[in-house]
């Protein structure tokens, strides 16, 4: 197919239009901009849009659109605004005219506002004749063909002023949502540098009360022995929440991860050969069901969900990998005692633990199905807890992609 020549699909578009860099400067303009302004491009290319004869007759409204269009990256809208243009011919000498504005960013390759493009509709003839039609009618008068002219302006700069208000309170929310997000950064950076920095003390203070516990020749019934004990299961569930604090703070950081096509069955089928529950298991894994997405991150979000139902089933659990639509569907079932439906939005919060899992799972840290939807949503997918007629039934979705697929090593 034949590339198109914007250059020449720019020059031939019936719309007046320029080309703005984003200090302002008219970068270029088309043959239906010279044709309205009377002006060549040699006469504006080059220019400051604001030092061309005419520019201050636009109000405030002109300069205040294309500042937010640098600022938000969004298409501005002036409805009406008076801009007037030097006769050609007569140097100085301006006329009164009225356009309908549209300033549209335009992306560099960073995504910041790489020019804007500006859209004229000339209206000033619109006006004028309803001029005329208001004057050819029976009864008109020039005072009255002035009022309403008045009442038309009126109206015009109430709508430009309603807006300015609606965008000034858009900037207010942009720059409120701006600061919340810096705060919430700032606490994640927080969160990361504290675990971070507790690591490595847990771990020297785990090495310590293992060796300790090695050196002490004591009964196995002592005291002391017991303490230590208990003293080393506690740094343990420690270093698990730190970890896991870790690993939450770097999903919620949006690294970029390492992704392959991957066929969910073969993951799923040998993880479970590697790592078996404890439980009788039943798989029903379709294969050929692909998906875009790290091994490492979904073998640990599979482990979280079978752990999870290990621990409640009561005599089996059962693990399915279905295609339905455009999805994957991973779903992990256990015939324990369930989650109540008023509780399963809340398993997802951190560190939230339902009263029969700190029984089951005393050190357990209520990060597991946090961490799990986290990564299912990196992967553009979903994790939720679904009705079932006994136990829990805990579903993943995530897109199916098509291609080779690499097989998890």
């Amino acid at each position: 197919m034949e590339e198109l020549d914007f250059a020449s699909v720019f020059e031939a578009q019936p719309t007046a239009t320029a080309v703005l860099s984003p200090d302002l400067v008219i970068r270029a303009v088309n043959r239906a901009y010279e044709e309205m302004t009377g002006h060549g491009r040699g006469e504006v290319v080059g220019r400051h849009l604001f030092e061309l004869p005419g520019a201050s007759s636009s109000g405030p409204e002109l300069r205040a659109s294309l500042e937010r269009v640098l600022a938000d990256g969004v298409t501005d809208i002036i409805a009406l605004t008076r801009y007037d243009l030097e006769k050609p011919g007569e140097p100085g000498t301006l006329e009164e005219r009225h356009w309908s504005v549209v300033n549209a960013p335009v992306p560099d390759a960073d995504g910041g506002v790489g020019l804007i493009v500006q859209r004229i509709e000339e209206i000033t003839p619109f006006l004028d004749r309803s001029r005329e039609q208001i004057l050819s009618s029976a009864g008109s008068t020039a005072e009255r063909v002035r009022q309403i002219e008045v009442e038309l302006l009126a109206r015009a700069q109430d709508l430009q002023k309603v807006n300015q208000r609606l965008r000034v309170t858009q900037d207010h929310q942009r720059r409120t949502v701006q600061i919340l997000q810096r705060q919430i950064e700032s606490h994640r950076e927080a969160l990361a540098d504290t675990s971070h920095d507790l690591k490595n003390p847990i771990t020297g203070l785990q090495l310590r009360l293992e060796e300790a516990l090695a050196d002490l020749d004591t009964d196995p019934d002592d005291d002391l022995r017991q303490m230590l004990l208990a003293a080393l299961h506690d740094a343990e569930h420690l270093d698990a929440i730190v970890s896991e604090l870790l690993e939450l703070a770097r999903l919620d950081s949006g690294t970029p991860m390492d992704t392959e096509r991957l066929d969910l069955a073969e993951l799923v089928r040998d993880e479970l050969t590697r790592h078996p529950p404890k439980n009788p298991t039943i798989m029903d894994l379709r294969p050929g069901t692909i998906v875009e997405g790290s091994a490492v991150q979904l073998t640990r979000l599979l482990n979280n969900l079978v752990s999870n139902a290990d621990r409640h089933a009561r005599s089996r659990i059962e693990v399915r990998v279905t295609a339905e639509d455009d999805w994957a569907v991973l779903e992990v079932i256990d015939d324990g005692p369930g989650i109540p439906a008023a509780d399963r939005e809340a398993a997802f919060r951190r560190f939230y633990r339902h009263r029969e899992s700190r029984r089951l799972n005393p050190q357990g840290t209520g990060l597991g199905l946090p961490i799990s939807r986290k990564i299912a949503g990196n992967h553009g997918g979903t994790l939720h807890i679904a009705d079932n007629p006994t136990g829990a039934r805990l579903v993943l979705r995530l897109p199916v992609v098509g291609g080779p697929v690499v097989t998890p090593s």
